[in-house]
């Protein structure tokens, strides 16, 4: 039965998930968390962390280690899990193949038109805001702990989160290279 929630939770987000992967994580952070609870929201951050840092498309790498996690969490052995991971990642992709399936032979003949350019003008500000939303959701108690809790961990991830900002955004440093140094200065400042 998990395996067919599963499927139906990862087709619905690979349908109505705009924007890519990014625009994609507070959908998936909603279901696998809150709706389904098959796994804790710590969890799912440790989760979109490793889907950074691995090779591939953030949304699909997500939807694989959502897959695995929820199955493993429902106390089944690693056989199923990866099949978890499969039907995750598989629910995922198959509307987005079918709907460019459907869509690529209109588009051609339709790109032009004053309708098509209008809905495409409308999607933009919505994955805007589905990434200023997959923002938001991480900026959490996991992530940053709170002053009250941990004041040393909380300014050091503020800093953290400031100075990745800054040199990804102004110093244009490579995003993998400041995930790197990140990790390492995390490493250090907080353990």
């Amino acid at each position: 039965m998990i395996f067919l929630t599963l499927f139906v939770t990862f087709f619905y987000i690979g349908l109505f998930g705009f924007g890519g992967g990014y625009g994609m994580l507070s959908l998936i952070q909603t279901e696998v968390v809150r709706n389904h609870a098959w796994m804790s929201s710590a969890e799912f951050t440790n989760i979109v962390a490793i889907s950074q840092m691995t090779p591939g498309p953030i949304g699909i790498n997500s939807a694989t280690y959502c897959g695995y996690t929820a199955i493993k969490n429902a106390g089944m052995n690693e056989t199923l899990a990866v099949l978890g991971s499969v039907t995750a990642t598989g629910a995922l992709i198959l509307p987005s193949f079918i709907l460019m399936v459907l869509i690529a032979r209109m588009f051609l003949k339709y790109m032009d038109t004053p309708l098509v350019k209008s809905i495409f003008s409308g999607l933009r500000p919505a994955v805007v805001g589905l990434l200023a939303a997959a923002t938001l959701l991480l900026m959490n108690k996991e992530n940053f702990s709170s002053f009250t809790d941990n004041p040393w961990q909380f300014c050091i991830s503020v800093a953290l989160f400031i100075a990745t900002f800054v040199g990804t955004r102004v110093m244009k440093i490579n995003p993998i290279l400041m995930i790197c140094f990140a990790g390492f200065a995390g490493l250090l400042l907080l353990y």
